[in-house]
């Protein structure tokens, strides 16, 4: 499997993020964290057993035992720095899920599979973890997000340097996500996606957001040659040509992708058999048919 993140990396940066918070920095953090305390309020049941996985700031973790359905919730984190001063929290590597089969009834993972190497077995290990009828929400960046960075990013490199390198990470489409959650066994998924556009007075606050979230560029093929001022000054003239408001203000997409699966359970709605349904397709969409007592 090739790998694309320096997961050394995506702890360093998460660290030194949390150290130097600023206010309102974590606002993508904020709005997941809402989004999925949300979701899990409108389930009608409660939750014996709980985990927030590296979610950073425990924001996630606050909002939803906020909704009173969770009875208790450890955290787990991949840097010590991210544990000192909480209660009930765990460290573990970025992309191993320390728990015991079937020991869980809720895990919560915000804002974090979009850097797995191997998301499709950080998956299975969440899944695997979780009790018959136990649930995984998520929010993962989707593809859209920075998208307008990207594109001046690698504009201007191309144009000072002669060529580019990745500067920002890839982030995955939402049928891939799809995909993913019903390959790793996941039942009754649900998936949908939001849009957020933030405003900026130039490029220089959107990249120190970026940084004081631990988003900087954790890809193990960036390039390592540093570059100049007048890099950054053309990049930031070309995102203020292609996207600015006519007040000068340029934008900012971020997208999120909201996921909720299941660990199966034989109280589960299941699709019919093949063959035995009580009524043809065709009657059932024929306008002249008259209804049956």
């Amino acid at each position: 499997m090739e790998r694309l993140f320096d997961d050394r990396l995506i702890a360093a940066n998460r660290r030194r993020a949390l150290s130097a918070m600023t206010e309102g920095a974590d606002f993508l953090l904020e709005i997941a964290a809402g989004e999925i305390a949300d979701r899990l309020s409108l389930v009608e049941r409660r939750f014996e057993d709980a985990v927030e996985l590296h979610g950073a700031t425990g924001l996630t973790a606050r909002a939803a035992l906020a909704t009173g359905k969770i009875d208790r919730l450890e955290r787990i984190e991949v840097a010590p720095d991210l544990t000192s001063g909480a209660e009930s929290v765990r460290e573990a590597a970025w992309e191993t899920v320390p728990l015991e089969p079937q020991s869980v009834n809720l895990v919560l993972s915000p804002l974090s599979l979009h850097l797995t190497n191997d998301t499709p077995g950080v998956l299975v290990q969440i899944r695997r973890a979780l009790k018959p009828d136990g649930l995984f929400l998520a929010a993962i960046p989707g593809a859209g997000t920075l998208a307008e960075l990207r594109d001046v990013l690698l504009a201007a490199e191309a144009e000072l340097y002669g060529g580019a390198s990745p500067r920002v990470i890839p982030f995955a489409d939402i049928r891939d996500i799809g995909g993913l959650l019903q390959r790793t066994g996941f039942a009754l998924p649900v998936i949908d996606e939001e849009s957020y556009t933030v405003r900026y007075d130039s490029i220089f606050p959107l990249m120190r957001d970026l940084k004081a979230m631990g988003m900087t560029n954790p890809l193990l093929g960036r390039s390592k040659k540093p570059v100049n001022r007048a890099f950054f000054m053309r990049a930031a003239e070309l995102y203020a040509e292609r996207y600015s408001d006519p007040d000068g203000r340029i934008r900012a997409t971020f997208s999120i992708i909201y996921v909720s699966g299941w660990a199966a359970h034989e109280s589960q709605q299941k699709p019919l058999k093949p063959g035995s349904a009580k009524m043809r397709l065709a009657d059932a969409l024929d306008p002249n048919r008259k209804p049956t007592e």
